[in-house]
């Protein structure tokens, strides 16, 4: 077999150097952003709340993707089926396609009842449209990313999220500075500018990595003629195995976007009980747009290393050797732990002096990262925990610890986001014991699973 896999630690490598650069040059247009004239916190409000609509219809249509079929194909390419693997990419392109297509028309058409009736932000209907279109081309994306990276060949990834992130700083400055000047500094049209530079980049990404693939048919060609082990399935069977697998994963996107999309429904409508409409809204930016923004960091590091172990631990499942397995579990948690640890406590010992840093013009909301930094290993546990229960084929876990968190976020929103005293710290409490909950429920199953497993491998 011809086929040109990169080392496990060169696959890192590329994705972790692509996250650096990705967060690098998104505070960039952030930065920009939050420090302009006319933009700041309300803006945030208004950019996020739009962008949390569309992430949820993403996580639905896309984010479970490049996982669920990295996974499929490299339990394919294991036992030398390239054309089996080929088959199951070209249905997945198809499938989620359509679905985001159908997710692009949902989002577009019904723009102006979500800005105005659920999130009561009627602004932010011109971001939401300029961010549907999107969906569909992410999708897409979604599905090539999926591929090469269940062939060990992560570069593509890298490269083309470092290039999507590059092509959409340089035209969110570019477009929110010609709606400047032509619909002088209306925050709501600055909002959707900023929005249709995703949309552009998303499409920009697309071609590049369509090129990328052309480039690659002919060797994905003669892979497929040299393939043993083809087991023939119908289409029908093929859609089943991979919305089996893509399902649960997409859940658990789905449930985490939810998290945000429960703060763009609340936050503004309970703080309008105790506070005017216009802090209310400039606290909800300081929450979606800083600080959430910041939590995520160490998340971003710790996803090159989700996007490579998985294929490889499905590889050593596939082939039986128990003993890589393991190995690669505990170096996996390892590496999260060591990622979580520092960035929590950087946040949570200076979130004065990283404000001041990355927001000059608009640093307020000390205290907010200070106690959303204690949520952050929660999170990252989350998500490596989550990736080896879906290898191990327990996604179905996830989605009801997911469920569980949302809950309990949901409750603290309502309940603890109306007390003066207490206002947005109710939405950050709830974060916390959201991804707390998820996080315990995820260690407990896993350690459970994995001595069953290990007394079964000692009765054999």
């Amino acid at each position: 077999m011809n086929c040109k896999k990169e080392s496990f630690f060169k696959g890192i490598a590329y994705l972790l150097i692509s996250q650096i650069f990705i967060k690098i040059i998104g505070f960039v247009y952030k930065f920009y952003l939050t420090n302009k004239d006319g933009f700041g916190d309300a803006g945030n409000a208004i950019y996020s709340s739009g962008f949390q609509i569309y992430a949820l219809l993403l996580a639905f249509s896309s984010i479970g993707i490049p996982s669920a079929i990295s996974k499929l194909i490299s339990e394919r390419l294991a036992v030398g089926d390239s054309k089996g693997a080929h088959k199951i990419f070209k249905i997945s392109f198809f499938s989620f396609a359509l679905i985001g297509g159908i997710a692009t028309c949902i989002l577009f058409l019904g723009a102006k009842k979500i800005s105005r009736d659920w999130i009561q932000i009627p602004e932010a209907e011109n971001s939401i449209i300029c961010l549907a279109p999107s969906i569909f081309f992410v999708s897409i994306i979604a599905v090539f990313r999926g591929y090469f990276n269940g062939r060990q060949s992560f570069s593509l990834t890298a490269k083309s999220q470092s290039l999507e992130q590059v092509c959409k700083t340089v035209f969110t400055i570019l477009l929110v500075e010609i709606t400047a000047l032509v619909r002088n500094n209306n925050v709501g049209k600055l909002a959707g500018a900023a929005n249709l530079a995703t949309t552009l980049a998303t499409i920009i990404c697309l071609v590049y990595i369509w090129l990328f693939y052309k480039k690659k048919r002919k060797e994905i060609g003669q892979e497929i003629i040299q393939t043993i082990n083809y087991k023939p399935t119908r289409v029908r069977k093929t859609i089943k195995v991979i919305m089996k697998e893509a399902i649960p994963i997409s859940l658990c996107s789905i449930i985490s976007s939810f998290n945000k999309i429960i703060d763009s429904f609340t936050v503004i409508r309970f703080l309008k009980k105790i506070i005017d409409e216009n802090n209310a809204r400039i606290q909800y930016g300081i929450l979606s747009g800083k600080i959430d923004i910041l939590c995520s960091i160490a998340l971003s590091l710790n996803t090159p290393f989700v996007t490579v172990f998985i294929p490889n631990i499905t590889k050593a499942i596939t082939k039986g050797d128990i003993k890589r397995f393991y190995k690669m579990i505990n170096a996996f948690i390892g590496i999260t732990i060591l990622i979580g640890v520092p960035s929590t406590l950087i946040m949570y010992l200076f979130p004065n002096i990283v404000l001041k840093i990355l927001f000059p013009n608009a640093n307020s909301g000390y205290l907010y990262l200070k106690i959303s930094s204690i949520g952050i290993i929660f999170v990252l546990l989350n998500q490596t925990i989550n990736a080896i229960l879906q290898v191990l084929g327990k996604a179905n876990i996830s989605v009801i610890s997911g469920i569980l968190g949302t809950i309990i976020k949901i409750t603290c929103n309502i309940l603890l986001i109306p007390n003066v005293k207490l206002g947005i710290m109710g939405a950050i409490i709830g974060n916390i014991s959201s991804n707390f909950l998820s996080c315990l429920i995820g260690i407990i199953v896993l350690i459970k699973d994995l001595r069953k497993q290990k007394y079964q491998k000692t009765d054999k």
